[in-house]
């Protein structure tokens, strides 16, 4: 049977929202599946990581330990041996021989002349040994004493995060706020306002979209030493303020500039104000524009770590969070259960931010993409 002509614009849209939907369901998957495991390692035991995947709380099926006996003392533990129906040398019942029913398997624990053999089973189970150790650790930077599976303590030093967690506060929020009402300001005078070279200055924004901020870092560096803002939140809250004021501006001035001309002139003929024409009217119109922007730039400020290291430093007052988990990266490279705990702590503050503001993020980046 052949499709009719009129049927097939309708299976080619219904073909293209498949695609669409299974696309935005894999970059779903792909980005909350990982996050979904982390924030399970991160309330995970130290043995528990390092000897076993995060999906393991989650019902599964795994060999379990029903039980345990001595070997028999006539065994010949040289040859093949013969205990409870299972038959291997004593390299193959070390790395696990099965019972004849398929059902059980035998492990030989120790060595050949002091060892102990485990009973197990295949069942279904999870593992569920959650704890906030590794939260008191990171947050706390206490000394903290480990008890591992053999009776072992481990004294292990803290690290203190909440020195670098509220650096990174103090840092983020200002130079997001800062370049936000500079280049609103920016954006109505380009939008509103009639003055020598207004097209000239604008390009001039523009065009600085494309200069790397990476080719400006040594000559603003030079300058902060001579000025002696090296080292200071003042130092980086300027730096970041440059680097965000051209795209800031791009973005505000498409979105004010779509503005109903017909308020303002209204507001005109009342007798207003630049300032207030913005303050009272532009800054509450614009503020899917003004959330979109302070989401990306909040972002961008929260996770960087080249600028906060050219212009800050690595001094432990001073530190912001993501060098204090790059640090923790190189000392303590093989303690999972602290950099997750870590990691997820760097997530909270951004995660909140975005999810309060995400409604306005859609809305102001479209804005002004469709005019008329």
């Amino acid at each position: 049977m052949k499709t009719s002509a009129k049927a097939r614009p309708q299976v080619r849209v219904r073909m293209s929202d498949i695609l669409v939907n299974g696309a935005l369901i894999f970059l779903v998957l792909a980005w909350t599946i990982p996050t979904i495991g982390l924030l399970i390692s991160s309330f995970r035991s130290r043995f528990d990581i390092q000897t076993s995947g995060w999906w393991t709380v989650f019902p599964h099926e795994e060999w379990t330990t029903v039980d345990k006996f001595d070997p028999p003392a006539d065994l010949n533990r040289d040859g093949v041996m013969n205990i409870r129906g299972a038959q291997g040398t004593f390299e193959q019942f070390r790395n696990g021989v099965t019972t004849p029913d398929g059902k059980q398997r035998l492990i030989w624990i120790g060595n050949k002349r002091l060892g102990t053999i485990q009973v197990q089973q295949f069942e279904w189970t999870t593992s569920t040994n959650f704890t906030l150790a590794n939260y008191d650790q990171v947050l706390g930077g206490k000394t903290y004493q480990i008890r591992q599976p053999d009776g072992k303590i481990i004294t292990e030093p803290g690290t203190n995060f909440l020195g670098a967690f509220l650096n990174s506060v103090i840092v983020t929020v200002p130079a997001t706020v800062i370049p936000i009402l500079i280049a609103a300001f920016a954006a109505y005078g380009f939008a509103w306002m009639i003055f020598p070279g207004r097209r000239t200055f604008f390009i001039l924004v523009v065009a600085l979209l494309v200069v790397p901020l990476q080719i400006a870092l040594v000559p603003i560096l030079r300058d902060y030493v001579g000025l002696h803002l090296n080292g200071t939140f003042l130092g980086i809250w300027l730096a970041h303020t440059g680097f965000a004021l051209p795209l800031a501006t791009y973005l505000l001035y498409n979105y004010i500039s779509s503005l109903p001309r017909d308020i303002l002139e209204s507001a005109f003929i009342d007798g207003a104000s630049h300032f207030t024409i913005f303050t009272q009217l532009i800054l509450p119109l614009s503020v899917p524009a003004l959330a979109s922007f302070g989401i990306l730039q909040f972002l961008w400020v929260w996770n960087d770590y080249l600028v906060a290291l050219v212009f800050i430093g690595s001094r432990p007052d001073v530190q912001v969070l993501t060098m204090r988990i790059a640090e923790m990266v190189g000392s303590r490279g093989n303690d999972w259960h602290l950099l997750t705990a870590g990691a997820f702590v760097s997530m909270l503050l951004p995660l909140t931010v975005f999810l309060s503001l995400q409604r306005y993020f859609i809305r102001g980046l479209l804005a002004g993409s469709v005019k008329g």
